[in-house]
């Protein structure tokens, strides 16, 4: 009987001390936000998944009232200013609901790609190259950077029509390689010497694709100061050029080289001279 007794008077205690200590809280919680403008805002409830619709969270988010000094820029008390608009990313549990987070399906789209959308003037043609990493600035061109482009060429045939800007004494000579079993012949013919030059300027990138991208680097790498990782298949760059431009771009693509280089916007566009070995080494 004595130990009944005991579990009970002990049980009251602890509902005393739990009434005394509820009643502390809330009283220490109405002290701290005495004096404080207090604010109605929608508090996620369940997880929201990007893409959600704002349709679709009325029953996901909750109205709260917190002190002003604590409410997010942008913070909303209610979906209707939300309607038609989407969830831009992942909204946890305790999350304030914010304007910003939400955004148009059309947009939404766009993120899921990966690829910045970039608006082409109606007046030009849309070429893609297919470039290996390096001759791409590594890898690292992305929509909507502006490039310099770059052609190189290996000797062609002269057959006595294509112009080089060059005395007849600097004009190497051509002599084709033997077949098999035939003695070497003698000189059939003249060709260009082997070229580069930049031939164009401020070219818009519309779009980029990996074939293969990069591996990832892990946490411990990045801390560790680990350089970034280049894709390891060509990319496929999409350039929105003149019709001029572009026929030079396509001739190049088919008979010799190209390089891009990113271009600052205040590189100096004036000509530069075709670069060939017979002047590579000279002081410019």
């Amino acid at each position: 009987m004595r130990r009944v007794i005991a579990i009970v008077v002990a049980l009251a205690l602890a509902g005393v001390a739990t009434f005394f200590l509820v009643r502390y809280v809330m009283s220490a919680e109405d002290r701290a936000l005495e004096g404080e403008v207090l604010m109605d805002i929608l508090v996620v409830d369940d997880r929201i998944a990007a893409g959600t619709a704002v349709e679709h969270l009325v029953d996901l988010v909750r109205l709260e009232q917190v002190p002003s000094k604590v409410a997010a820029t942008g913070a909303v008390s209610e979906l209707a200013p939300l309607a038609g608009l989407v969830a831009s990313v992942d909204l946890l549990p305790g999350e304030q609901v914010i304007a910003s987070r939400f955004i148009t399906p059309a947009a939404y789209q766009e993120t899921l790609s990966g690829v910045p959308k970039v608006d082409v003037p109606s007046d030009k043609l849309r070429v893609t190259l297919s470039l290996s990493p390096e001759r791409a600035v590594g890898g690292v061109v992305r929509p909507g950077d502006v490039v310099a482009v770059f052609a190189s060429f290996d000797p062609f045939a002269l057959a006595g029509v294509e112009p080089t800007g060059l005395a007849p004494e600097e004009i190497p000579v051509w002599v084709p390689e033997p077949t098999e079993g035939e003695e070497a012949p003698a000189t059939t013919g003249l060709q260009t010497p082997n070229s580069t030059k930049i031939i164009l300027h401020k070219v818009l990138v519309t779009n980029v694709q990996a074939e293969r991208l990069p591996q990832q680097v892990s946490e411990e790498e990045i801390v560790a100061g680990a350089p970034d990782l280049a894709p390891t298949g060509n990319l496929l760059i999409t350039l929105a050029l003149e019709p001029v431009d572009a026929e030079r771009l396509v001739f190049t693509a088919e008979h010799g080289w190209l390089w891009l280089a990113l271009e600052g916007a205040d590189v100096d566009e004036s000509d530069t001279e075709v670069q060939r070995r017979s002047i590579i080494y000279e002081v410019q």
